[in-house]
């Protein structure tokens, strides 16, 4: 029986063992867990050694408590070892501000401090969480039931602390440094995230959909915008690309450059921005060197347009005296969110109007 004991004690050795490796740093000792393998095989090995036992049976078992113990205790620790599941390791993300968001714990109360966030969560369907907005918020129409908390630059930080959110969203501009910085003092979950580009647009569905525990909805929201764009640019491939300045604000002058998605939507439709050799986001230039490049139309909105036809400086623009200043939607297309797609689809029929029958077809 000694001898029995000996062996069984090794056979424990090669199942399981403590984990002797020097740690890291101070822990706890962690039981080491084998594979399925390697549990069908130290079974096996139990199995043939109980079958060398001399004269084993059933009765014997019974009959000597010890050999019991050392037939049995084997068995079972073997099956916990193989059923049990180690705890996976908590799923975390990185936001523009280089912080570690922890994604789990499902939130129930979102602030969302930007149009484009506010956007995406109701798209996806999760509108009835949010208890906070900004003024900009007003897409789709239910957001305005949500209360408004004031601008979305340099928030009202006690103002979002009220609302008792479990997940606030901002954008992740230098002037909302220091909201995040006391909104995850104060334990609030805090995700920052800068959307200027389309890339960014569907990094931001991938992680609200993970946030908030609705990651297929939010692919289903991703492939739609993106089938869209995808017809768009298919439909303006071939066709001539005009130049084209985009008059964002009047005084000072405010264009996009390459760093903008508007950017990427006028050469999804089909045209080219005549400051796309301009890294910024949105950068300040000089009516007289938008003149100097002449562009072939002016996007703009309806206040835009009639600041420049009442502008005596842009009357010598060949887009002005030709009539060729293009009214966009500002609602529609000065959002980097759900609504991508058909902001892509207005400038294409605003930019080569015979294929806007195509592409209203297309949409069916």
């Amino acid at each position: 029986m000694a001898i029995l004991a000996l062996r069984t004690t090794s056979l424990f050795g090669r199942i399981c063992e403590l984990d002797t490796e020097p740690p890291r740093s101070p822990r706890k000792p962690q039981l080491r867990l084998f594979s399925l393998i390697d549990c069908v095989t130290a079974v096996g090995a139990v199995t043939q050694f109980i079958q060398r036992i001399p004269q084993f049976s059933v009765r014997s078992v019974s009959r000597w408590p010890a050999l019991r113990f050392v037939v049995c205790t084997p068995c079972l620790f073997l099956l916990a070892a193989c059923t049990s599941n180690p705890p996976k390791p908590a799923s975390t993300t990185i936001d523009d501000f280089g912080d570690t968001i922890l994604l789990g714990n499902t939130p129930k109360r979102v602030v969302s401090l930007n149009p484009a966030t506010t956007e995406i969560i109701f798209a996806i369907g999760d509108g009835s969480r949010l208890v906070g907005r900004t003024h900009w918020d007003l897409y789709p129409p239910e957001a305005s039931e949500v209360p408004d908390l004031g601008t979305g630059i340099r928030p009202n930080v006690e103002a979002v602390l009220g609302a008792r959110p479990d997940l606030v969203l901002l954008y992740a501009s230098v002037d909302n440094r220091p909201a995040a910085a006391r909104l995850h003092a104060a334990g609030i979950k805090t995700l920052s995230l800068k959307i200027d580009h389309i890339a960014d647009f569907h990094r931001a569905v991938t992680l609200i959909g993970r946030l908030l525990g609705d990651s297929v909805q939010a692919a289903t929201v991703e492939d739609s915008v993106q089938r869209t764009l995808d017809r768009v640019r298919s439909a303006t491939a071939g066709l001539p690309t005009p130049t084209v300045f985009w008059h964002i604000w009047d005084a000072p002058l405010i264009t996009i450059g390459r760093g903008s998605y508007m950017n990427e939507l006028i050469e999804i439709a089909g045209g080219r921005n005549v400051y796309a050799n301009m890294p910024d986001v949105s950068p300040t230039v000089g009516i007289e060197d938008v003149l100097r490049r002449s562009p072939q139309y002016i996007i703009t909105g309806p206040e835009g347009s009639m600041k420049i036809k009442s502008d005596p400086r842009w009357s010598i623009a060949p887009a002005v005296r030709s009539g060729r200043i293009l009214v966009a939607d500002t609602a529609l297309v000065g959002r980097p969110a759900v609504r991508l797609g058909e902001a892509a689809v207005q400038l294409a029929t605003l930019l080569h109007p015979e294929i806007a029958t195509q592409l209203r077809e297309g949409a069916h």
